[in-house]
């Protein structure tokens, strides 16, 4: 595989990648695709379409695509909780719903302290079942991604949930929180700033915030990394630490102490990505009009 498919900044991502196996399309023929999920029950991915209104469906087995669902009320990011149930973030609903077993729509939550959330963007869960979700404004900036209407909370911040259906923000200090993922030992949330979308000063790079003793609240929070090429936007993190990040020139994979390993190099801004596959060594990458995936020698965190 030609070395155009990576860039190695540090010794230890040529041990991260096969240079014969570089990244693959296999589907193409959205306008900004997002929030890459794996079920491995299944053995397919969901993500979304968001601009068209749709969430689609790739089978692992088959390599077929076909519509998981639309509309989908301009869903965003999405994971899966411990039960194998689908956490959707969902712009034009402005809220954090889950998928039941049966089928069924529950809504997580749609407002803080009485006011409607703007437009939920990326969602991850801990292990104590809690849900933490980012509130950015891009599904409410235009008609684009979601519904155009006036912010009613008094920025846009981090929010938990917790097993009770209680709502406390958890991050104030971003301009547009946008990615987050735990750390494996879920000591530290790491939150993306994509305020540069909004705030021309505003820098573009992740953020690394310790988790509490009391394992709902952060302490303050400090500079992980910063971008060199647009903005990160979703990203994951591998059983080894390490982060796995969207950025405009591909993927940004850094190590726990903030060291930028390599990149993925892609011809199109990646939106997010996730692990999946039966060893989840598989990265899958939601680029702007594509899906993606290339094998990684490093296992997503589960």
């Amino acid at each position: 595989m030609p070395a155009i498919d990576y860039e190695i900044h540090d010794e230890r991502f040529g041990r991260l990648i096969h240079e014969n196996a570089g990244p693959e399309i296999l589907w193409q023929g959205g306008r900004w695709c997002e929030g890459p999920a794996y079920f491995p029950a299944g053995r397919y991915l969901i993500w979304s379409d968001i601009p068209n209104d749709r969430i689609l469906r790739w089978d692992e087995m088959n390599g077929q695509v076909a519509i998981f669902e639309q509309p989908c009320r301009n869903q965003n990011g999405h994971t899966v909780d411990r039960m194998g149930r689908l956490i959707a973030c969902e712009h034009r609903g402005r809220c954090v719903s889950r998928y039941e077993i049966d089928g069924s729509r529950t809504v997580l939550a749609d407002s803080f302290e009485g006011k409607r959330l703007n437009s939920p963007n990326d969602v991850v869960v801990k292990s104590d079942g809690s849900v933490w979700f980012t509130d950015p404004s891009y599904g409410i900036d235009s008609d684009y991604e979601g519904d155009a209407a006036p912010m009613e909370q008094d920025g846009r911040h981090v929010y938990r949930i917790d097993a009770g259906g209680g709502v406390t923000r958890v991050v104030a200090d971003m301009k547009q929180p946008n990615g987050l993922a735990f750390s494996p030992d879920e000591a530290f949330l790491y939150v993306a700033d994509t305020g540069r979308s909004h705030f021309p000063d505003c820098i573009p790079k992740i953020r690394r915030y310790a988790v509490s003793p009391d394992g709902a609240s952060l302490a303050d929070g400090v500079d992980f990394a910063a971008c060199d090429a647009g903005m990160f936007d979703g990203f994951r993190v591998d059983t080894e630490g390490r982060i796995w990040s969207s950025a405009g020139d591909g993927v940004h994979c850094f190590a726990p102490d903030g060291t930028l390993l390599g990149k993925i190099l892609i011809d199109e801004v990646v939106a997010n990505v996730c692990f999946g596959g039966p060893k989840r060594n598989r990265l899958f990458i939601c680029a702007t009009t594509t899906l993606r995936s290339v094998y990684v020698n490093a296992r997503g965190c589960a």
